[in-house]
């Protein structure tokens, strides 16, 4: 079977026979064009994740903060519960995905920047507040 059709029709094979290629140095043989593809899928891959863990760790951050601030009554034992596990996952997850890929530190700022605008969207759907009680740009630095 040639490479490409391989690819495209078996990928859990082509990938096999990629590693078995690379492991007996067969690099002539090796399918360049779509591994190089498949590599920097993996690294968008990644800023992916690290852009999903901000935009829910920062959207249980506004509502957290500035739905609590507005109530009228103000829950005695508000305590914060569900976001609370939230907010420490998902701070738990940027920290081991920076511990596995340290490189991925030079993205956070772009991946904050990038999940905001949605965590602000999804804060203001939830909550039901006007959303001129939320900050356009992000109150929280890394």
């Amino acid at each position: 079977m040639n490479l490409k059709l391989m690819y495209e029709q078996d990928f859990q094979q082509w990938l096999e026979y990629q590693i078995a290629l690379l492991r007996n140095s067969r690099f002539n043989e090796i399918d360049i064009e779509h591994l190089i593809e498949e590599l920097a899928g993996m690294g968008n891959s990644d800023k992916r994740e690290l852009v999903s863990h901000f935009r829910i760790l920062l959207t249980h951050l506004l509502k957290w903060q500035f739905q609590y601030r507005e109530l009228t009554d103000k829950w005695e034992k508000f305590t914060g519960g569900s976001w609370r596990g939230s907010i420490s996952e998902h701070r738990t997850g940027i920290i081991k995905q920076l511990k596995m890929s340290p490189s991925l530190r030079r993205y956070l700022s772009e991946a904050v920047n990038e999940a905001y605008p949605d965590a602000l969207k999804i804060a203001n759907k939830e909550t039901g507040l006007p959303s001129s009680v939320f900050p356009d740009r992000c109150p929280y630095t890394l």
